[in-house]
C-alpha cells in the first residue's frame, strides 16, 4: 500500500500544474462551503440571543412572533398598546424582579424611536448576556435627551451635543416632525449586531411631551413651555420586558398575563418565538447550504473532468505497470487513490483557509454584522460536511478507475495513427 501511495503521490508531481488547479478547485469549493456553514451556525445562536437575560416580553393580544418582531426588531406595528395600570399591576408582582417598558411609534430619518427608562441599559442584555455598553457619553437623564445606537450615530455623522428632530410616525420621509422639542444626544451605544444599532432612546416622559399639542397625526397648537409632571406621565406603553425572581416561575407568570382580565395581554418567552421566527427562515439556510454544495460538486466534477482527461494520455502508462506484473485492481486502485490524494489535499488546504481567514476577517465581521465568529476546531456538522465531500471525492474516483479496469493490456500498446 505504502509503494502504491508513493507511486500515486509521483504521478500527481509529474502533472503538478493540473493537479494544484484541481486542488485549488476544491479547496475554494470547501472553503465556500465551510464557510457558509460556520456563518450560517453563528447566524443562528447571534439570532436566538438577540435579546438575553430577559424572561417574558408582555404585549397586546397578538401571535408570539408578531410581538417578537414589533418589540425586539421594530418591525411592523403592534395591534393594541398596553394601558399603563395594566403594566404597574404586573412590575409590582412579588415575582417580578424588574421591567423594562417601551414605547414605539415615532421615528428618525428612518430609524425607530424607542421610548424607555433608564433601567434599559441595565437590563437589556444581548448574546452570551452581555450588558449594553456606552461607546460614548451616558444614559439619558433630562426631558429632551437621545441615546443613539451605533448604527444610527455612524451613517447619520452624529456626535454628543448634536441636536436632533423627531418625527411623527415611521416613515423615511416624514413630513410631521416634532420640530418644536429637538433633542440632544448625550450617548451612543456600542454596537451589539442588534436592532439596538438601529434605535433612537429617549424618555417615556420624553415620548408624551412631545405628543402634547398633538391630536390624530396632527399638530395643534403650540407646545406649552413648562408641562406638569402629571401631563408627563404615560397612559399606554407599547410592551414591556420582563425579569423574574426565578426562572421556576416563568409559566406561572406567563399564565397570569395571558389571563390577565383588566385586557387581553400576551406573555412570550423569548427564546421560543426566536426558535419559531427563524424556522420561518429555514428557505434561506437551505438555500445557501445548496449553493454551496452546486459549488462544491463543480469543483469534484472538474476534478473529474482533469483525471479523465489525462486518463487516454497514461493508457501505455498503464499498460507497463500491467506488464510489470501490476493487475487491473492495482491499477484502478492507483488512479482511485490519486482521486483520494486529490479530495484530501483539497480539503485540508479549504480548512486552513477558512480559519486563516476567520482569523483575519472576525473583527470585521463582528463589527459590520454582529456575529461573533469563534475560531477553533470545527464543529461536528463541518466534519460531517468534510466526510461527505471526501466520500464525494472517492465516488468520482471510481469513475475513471472503473475505466482503466476495463482497458486492456493490448489496447494500451497499441500505437494510434
Amino acid at each position: 500500500m505504502s509503494a502504491l501511495l508513493r507511486l500515486a503521490w509521483a504521478s500527481l508531481a509529474n502533472r503538478r500544474f493540473t493537479a494544484l488547479v484541481t486542488v485549488a478547485t476544491i479547496a475554494l469549493s470547501v472553503l465556500l462551503l465551510l464557510g457558509v456553514e460556520r456563518l450560517r451556525s453563528e447566524a443562528r445562536n447571534s439570532f436566538l440571543r438577540t435579546v438575553a437575560g430577559t424572561d417574558l416580553i408582555v404585549g397586546a393580544r397578538a401571535h408570539p412572533v408578531q410581538l417578537l418582531l414589533y418589540s425586539v426588531f421594530h418591525l411592523g406595528d403592534a395591534t393594541n398598546n398596553v394601558s399603563w395600570a395594566s403594566y404597574r399591576e404586573i412590575a409590582e408582582r412579588e415575582d417580578v424582579a424588574w421591567t423594562v417598558p417601551i414605547s414605539l411609534g415615532d421615528s428618525h430619518k428612518g430609524y425607530r424611536v424607542v421610548g424607555t427608562t433608564a433601567g434599559f441599559f441595565e437590563h437589556v442584555r444581548t448574546g452570551g448576556n452581555r450588558e449594553l455598553r456606552f461607546e460614548q457619553g451616558e444614559a439619558f437623564d433630562g426631558l429632551f435627551e437621545a441615546v443613539l445606537g451605533a448604527e444610527v450615530a455612524e451613517r447619520l455623522g452624529y456626535a454628543l451635543g448634536d441636536s436632533i428632530v423627531l418625527a411623527h410616525g415611521t416613515g423615511t420621509l416624514n413630513p410631521n416632525q416634532h420640530d418644536d422639542r429637538p433633542f440632544t444626544v448625550v450617548g451612543v451605544l456600542a454596537r451589539t449586531g442588534t436592532p439596538i444599532d438601529h434605535s433612537v432612546h429617549v424618555s417615556l416622559e420624553a415620548i408624551e411631551a412631545i405628543h402634547i399639542n398633538w391630536r390624530a397625526g396632527t399638530r395643534i397648537g403650540r407646545a406649552p413651555d413648562e408641562i406638569p409632571p402629571e401631563r408627563l406621565q404615560p397612559r399606554a406603553i407599547t410592551a414591556f420586558f420582563v425579569g423574574l425572581e426565578s426562572r421556576m416561575a416563568t409559566f406561572a407568570v406567563q399564565r397570569a398575563v395571558n389571563e390577565f382580565r383588566a385586557e387581553p395581554l400576551t406573555a412570550v418567552l423569548p427564546g421560543v418565538a426566536l426558535q419559531q421566527l427563524w424556522g420561518m427562515l429555514g428557505v434561506v439556510e437551505k438555500a445557501l447550504m445548496l449553493t454551496a454544495a452546486c459549488v462544491v460538486a463543480a469543483g469534484l466534477l472538474g476534478m473529474l473532468a482533469a483525471l479523465l482527461g489525462t486518463l487516454s494520455e497514461r493508457r501505455r502508462e498503464m499498460a507497463i505497470l500491467r506488464a510489470l506484473g501490476a493487475g487491473p485492481g492495482t491499477v484502478s486502485a492507483l488512479l482511485l487513490l490519486e482521486a483520494l490524494l486529490l479530495t484530501a489535499v483539497g480539503l485540508l488546504l479549504g480548512l486552513a483557509l477558512l480559519h486563516g481567514g476567520l482569523a483575519l476577517l472576525a473583527p470585521t465581521i463582528e463589527r459590520a454584522s454582529g456575529i461573533a465568529v469563534e475560531l477553533g476546531w470545527p464543529s461536528l456538522a463541518e466534519f460531517k460536511l468534510l466526510g461527505l465531500v471526501l466520500g464525494a471525492g472517492v465516488a468520482v474516483g471510481l469513475i475513471p478507475a472503473f475505466l482503466a479496469y476495463r482497458r486492456s493490456l493490448a489496447d494500451g500498446m497499441m500505437v494510434r495513427q
